[in-house]
C-alpha cells in the first residue's frame, strides 16, 4: 500500500455535485446536500436539544467527503452553543480526500455556509495517512480527520462519540465502508446512551447495528428516499485502553499547572487555554531558559524509508507542528535543502522518494541525492513562546514546589499538574531513562537583510532577516550544565563551511555568540507523553512480564498527572502535537492520533520494556 492515499477520481453532475468514478456515487444528493445532511444527520442524531447543558459533545463520521456534514454540524453549534465554554469534537474517517480545490468546488452550492466553508478550507487537513487534528479554540470547535482506510484506521482510533453520521457511500456500491466487522468497532467508542443515524435502511446496516447494541428504528426518509434509520445505543461502549493506550479522567480538567516554560510547556498552555482550561505556569528561571532559548530554530520533517508506526508519527507531529505555528510573527515558511551525509543516507532518501510519505507540495527530489523540504519553517523562539503563553497566569523567577500525589503547585490546588521542564522530568520518572544531550549552536546578528531561507546535513544553517544560525552539536552533558565550549564552535564552523559556503565568511567574521542548551532524550529517540505511571504498582501489575508471561491490564497512573518530554533535538517539531495529545487526554476529548502513536510515545513502554529485558525489577 502507497504511503500516500490515492486521491478520488471525480464527475461533476451538471448541478455540481461530485460523484467517485470508483463507487459510481454521488458525494450528497443533487437535490439539496446540506438539507439532506440537516434532515438525516443533525436531526437524526437530536441536534441540538442533545448537546443542551454539556460541557463537551463529540460527534463521529464514516466519510467524510467534502465536509459538509462537518459544516451543516458547525452551523447549528455556532446558533446553539451551550454555553461560551462548551466544546464541539468532530472525529471523521476518510480513505480518499478531496483536494482542497475540489471541495471548494462542491461547497460553493451553499453560500450560507460560505463563511465556514472559507475558515475550513483555509487551514484544509493534509493528505498523507494518520490524523490531522485542527481546532477553532474560539468556535469551540474541534476536528479529527483519520487518513486511511476505515478497517484500519477505526481499530487504531481513541475516543467516545455521543453521535454518529453513518455517511459512507451507499452499501451496495461500497461495501467496505459498511462491512459488518465495524460495527462492534463502533460500539465500542460510542458513549452511553449515543445514537447514530445513516440515510440507508439496508437489511445488513439494520442488522450490524443491532448486533452491536444499537436499537434500530426506520423513520421518514428525506427527498426521495422514503426511509432512513436511527439508532441508540444500549450498551457500555469504551473498550479496555490496556497497558499503553490512554486514559481518560474520571471528570475533566479545569485548572492545570504546568511545570517548564520550554516550547513543551508553552504549547501545554496555549492547548489547554485554547480548550477552555485555567493553565498555569511554573518555571524557576523564566519562559526559553534552556534549549528552547536560541534565537533561531528550524520545524522540518524527519522521514523513515519505512511506513512504521514511529514514521507516521513523525509525520503527524510535523504537520501538526506546521499548521500550529504557519502564519505566526515568529515563524515563516521557506525550504530546505537537505544533503545526504553518506552513500547509505542517499539510499535511505531515494527509498523515501520512491515511496514518499508527504505530497508534492512538500518533498521532491533535488540533485545530489538530496531531499528538498518545501513547506519547513523557520522560527523565532521567543516569539512563538510570547504567543503561546498569552492570557495564560505564569509564575516566572521563583521556586516551583510540587506534591503530585495531592495535586498541588507551591501550595495552590489543582485539577491536573503536566511535568514539562526538560530534564527535571527525570526525577518523577527515574526509569524513563532521560539523558541531557548538550547542543550549541552559533548566532550573528547585523547580517545583510534576507529572506527565510535554510540547508541540513546532520548540521544546519539558517538565515531570517539580520540573522544568521548554526550549529548542532550533540554531546553528552557529563556534569547536567549548558557549557559553551571553543570545540564545539569550530565543529560548527567547519559545518557552516560546507552547508552554505556562500555566507560563511561575512557571518564567522562577524560577532558570533555561542549558544548551549540541555536537551532530554529518551533512550529510543522518540519523546513521552500521557499519564504518569504509577511505578509501583505497575511493577506488581506486570511482574509476570519478568518471568515471559503475558499481562492483560491497564497501566496504573498517578491520577491527574502528565509528562510531556523527551523531545530531544526536535523540540518545535514535536511540542504542539505532544501538547494536543496531552490536553485531549485531560479534557476526554477524542485523541488525535492512532493508538500504535500514542504506544510509541507512553511513558509506560519503558516500564514494560524494563521487566520483559530484566533491567527493571518487579515488585515482590
Amino acid at each position: 500500500m502507497a504511503r500516500l492515499p490515492a486521491p478520488p477520481d471525480l464527475d461533476w453532475t451538471p448541478e455540481g455535485t461530485p460523484v467517485a468514478r470508483q463507487f459510481d456515487d454521488v458525494y450528497f444528493t443533487t437535490a439539496d446536500g446540506l438539507e439532506e445532511a440537516r434532515a438525516v444527520f443533525l436531526a437524526g442524531c437530536g441536534l441540538p436539544e442533545r448537546w443542551q447543558g454539556r460541557r463537551v459533545f463529540t460527534v463521529a463520521e464514516t466519510g467524510f467527503g467534502t465536509g459538509l456534514n462537518f459544516l451543516a454540524l458547525w452551523d447549528l453549534w455556532r446558533r446553539t452553543r451551550p454555553s461560551p465554554t462548551a466544546q464541539l469534537h468532530f472525529v471523521s474517517f476518510e480513505a480518499h480526500p478531496l483536494a482542497e480545490s475540489d471541495a471548494a468546488r462542491a461547497l460553493s452550492a451553499w453560500p450560507e455556509l460560505s463563511p465556514l466553508a472559507e475558515r475550513a478550507l483555509a487551514r484544509w487537513p493534509a493528505c498523507p495517512r494518520g490524523v490531522r487534528s485542527i481546532s477553532w479554540p474560539g468556535e469551540g470547535v474541534s476536528l479529527t480527520l483519520h487518513i486511511g482506510d476505515i478497517a484500519e484506521a477505526l481499530p487504531r482510533s481513541v475516543f467516545s462519540a455521543d453521535a454518529w453520521f453513518l455517511d459512507g457511500f451507499s452499501p451496495s456500491r461500497n461495501a467496505s465502508m459498511w462491512d459488518q466487522g465495524l460495527y462492534p468497532l463502533i460500539a465500542a467508542r460510542t458513549a452511553p446512551g449515543g445514537v447514530a443515524a445513516t440515510f440507508t435502511v439496508a437489511r445488513a446496516v439494520r442488522e450490524g447495528l443491532s448486533t452491536a447494541g444499537f436499537e434500530v428504528s426506520k423513520q421518514p426518509g428525506f427527498g426521495r428516499k422514503r426511509e432512513r434509520l436511527e439508532a441508540r445505543f444500549a450498551g457500555s461502549g469504551a473498550p479496555a485502553p490496556g497497558a499503553l493506550a490512554w486514559h481518560a479522567p474520571a471528570s475533566p480538567a479545569g485548572k492545570v499547572a504546568i511545570i517548564g516554560a520550554g516550547i513543551a510547556g508553552a504549547c501545554v498552555a496555549r492547548e489547554a487555554r485554547s480548550a477552555g482550561l485555567q493553565p498555569a505556569l511554573f518555571d524557576p528561571k523564566g519562559p526559553g531558559a534552556g534549549a528552547s532559548g536560541n534565537p533561531l530554530a528550524l520545524i522540518m520533517p524527519r522521514l523513515d524509508a519505512g511506513d512504521t508506526p514511529q514514521a507516521r508519527l513523525l509525520i503527524d507531529a510535523y504537520l501538526h507542528a506546521q499548521a500550529a505555528f504557519q502564519g505566526l510573527p515568529g515563524a515563516e515558511m521557506t525550504s530546505v535543502h537537505q544533503s545526504p551525509r553518506s552513500d547509505e543516507e542517499a539510499a535511505r532518501f531515494a527509498k523515501v522518494l520512491a515511496d514518499p510519505p508527504l505530497p508534492l507540495e512538500d518533498l521532491e527530489a533535488v540533485a545530489g541525492g538530496g531531499l528538498l523540504h518545501k513547506r519547513a519553517l523557520v522560527v523565532r523562539p521567543k516569539q512563538i513562546l510570547e504567543d503561546c503563553m498569552a492570557g495564560v497566569a505564569c509564575h516566572f523567577g521563583a521556586p516551583v514546589e510540587t506534591d503530585l500525589a495531592a495535586l498541588r503547585v507551591n501550595g495552590d490546588a489543582f485539577d491536573a499538574i503536566v511535568l514539562a521542564s526538560g530534564m527535571g522530568i527525570a526525577a518523577a520518572g527515574p526509569w524513563l531513562g532521560l539523558t541531557g544531550k548538550l547542543g550549541q549552536v552559533e548566532h550573528a546578528a547585523g547580517q545583510t537583510p534576507a529572506p527565510a531561507s535554510a540547508v541540513a546535513a546532520g548540521h544546519y544553517a539558517l538565515a531570517w532577516g539580520e540573522e544568521r544560525l548554526w550549529g548542532a552539536t550533540y554531546a553528552p552533558a557529563t556534569d547536567g550544565e549548558a557549557h559553551v565550549s571553543a570545540a564545539a564552535q569550530a565543529a560548527n564552523a567547519a559545518a557552516l563551511e560546507t552547508l552554505a559556503p556562500w555566507w560563511h565568511r561575512q557571518a564567522s567574521q562577524s560577532a558570533v555568540t555561542s549558544h548551549a542548551g540541555i536537551r532530554a532524550t529518551t533512550p529510543d529517540r522518540l519523546p513521552v507523553a500521557g499519564a504518569l505511571p504509577d511505578i509501583a504498582r505497575a511493577r506488581r501489575v506486570f511482574a509476570p512480564l519478568a518471568r515471559g508471561q503475558s499481562v492483560d491490564a491497564p497501566a496504573p497512573c498517578l491520577p491527574g498527572v502528565y509528562l510531556v518530554g523527551g523531545l530531544g533535538s526536535r523540540g518545535f517539531t514535536f511540542a504542539p502535537w505532544l501538547a494536543r495529545l496531552v490536553i485531549a487526554g485531560l479534557t476526554g476529548a477524542p485523541i488525535p492520533a492512532a493508538r500504535p502513536s500514542l504506544e510509541a510515545v507512553s511513558p509506560m513502554r519503558f516500564i514494560l520494556r524494563g521487566l520483559k529485558r530484566g533491567t527493571l525489577n518487579p515488585a515482590p
